[in-house]
Formats: C-alpha cells, structure tokens, sequence
C-alpha cells in the first residue's frame, strides 16, 4: 500500500514585499516574543540567496520555537508564505525562509557554536592596530 506524498505549496506574494517591510515584521516578531540577542546581518554582495540574515537566541527549545512559528505569522501579513521552515521538530536551530530575509533563531549553545555573525561578517570591519601595523614596507 503505497501513500501519496504531501505536498506544500510555498510561495512568495507577486511582486514580493519591500525588504524593509519583511525586516520590520520580522523586527516585531522577534522583539514581540523577547528574543535574546538579535542581530541583523545585510549580506547583499555576499551572497544571491537572500539580502538580510536575521539572528535571535531563544532561551529554550520551546521559545526557539514559538519566535519562529510568530516570524512566519507576521510575514503572513504580507501575504509572504515562507519558502522553507527547517528544524522545528528538534527546535535547537529553526530556519525560516522568507526569500529576500532569512530568519535563524537558535539556542545559545548552538548560536556560539556555528558563529554566523562572524561567518558572515568576516571583512565587514577594518583591521585593528595592532603592533605589526606598517612593518614590512
């Protein structure tokens, strides 16, 4: 007996939402839900998969989830059902892609341990003074 396969359709409203709105809902989503520590990341130039990366801690596995199902609730406000939702069952990491802004809530532990800030970022600041500054010229 074989069982057909479920399938769910994502799709991003025509024409998508302006990315300062995503960014704002996402904004009131994570802030709404006290998330630790958010950061966002612009990765124009980076990369072609998204233009922003937003990052949030959660403080359990229950709250990592819950800023992740309120991320996705206030992108449907734009009409913006998001291309992919990964790791809820676990809940240590959950990914929502909503296109133009990538959502990463993490716990703490896993957020220390996989860097993204400094994935992504690396090059975005000048290069400190240092006592080797200058020599070799």
């Amino acid at each position: 007996m074989s069982s057909t396969a479920q399938v769910i359709k994502t799709r991003l409203p025509v024409p998508p939402p302006p990315v300062e709105a995503l960014l704002g809902a996402v904004r009131e989503a994570v802030t709404g839900l006290k998330a630790v520590d958010v950061s966002e990341i612009d990765v124009r130039g980076k990369t072609s998969v998204c233009d922003y990366m937003v990052v949030a801690s959660g403080t359990s596995t229950r709250h990592v989830k819950s800023i992740a199902d309120e991320v996705v609730r206030f992108a449907k406000q734009f009409d913006c059902q998001p291309l992919g939702v990964e790791g809820e069952r676990e809940a240590e990491w959950v990914l929502v892609d909503l296109g133009d802004v990538v959502v990463h809530v993490m716990l703490p532990r896993v957020r220390e341990f996989y860097a993204l800030e400094r994935l992504w970022t690396v090059g975005d600041e000048p290069p400190e003074d240092d006592a080797y500054a200058g020599r070799g010229r």
